[in-house]
């Protein structure tokens, strides 16, 4: 399946913020929460935030949403 642009800039540049600010969101759980702990919910989480906001930069950068290819409308 080809990634091919269905966002506009101002739907880029929302993903990209989103993606940047959830990506600080998992580092900052991970020196907080997660290696003082050492738990396992705390992992799940971490990896989660740090892969998620990963996945928004990239949404961002391409132009492409998962949202949007799927079929549904979204504001941005």
């Amino acid at each position: 399946m080809a990634l091919t642009c269905n966002i506009d800039a101002r739907g880029k540049l929302v993903r990209l913020i989103s993606g940047i600010v959830v990506t600080i969101t998992g580092l900052v759980t991970l020196f907080a929460w997660t290696i003082p702990t050492n738990s396992l919910i705390a992992w799940g989480v971490t990896i989660a935030l740090i892969v998620l906001g990963a996945f928004q930069i990239f949404e961002g950068w391409a132009g492409w949403c998962v949202v949007r290819a799927m079929g549904f409308k979204t504001r941005l």
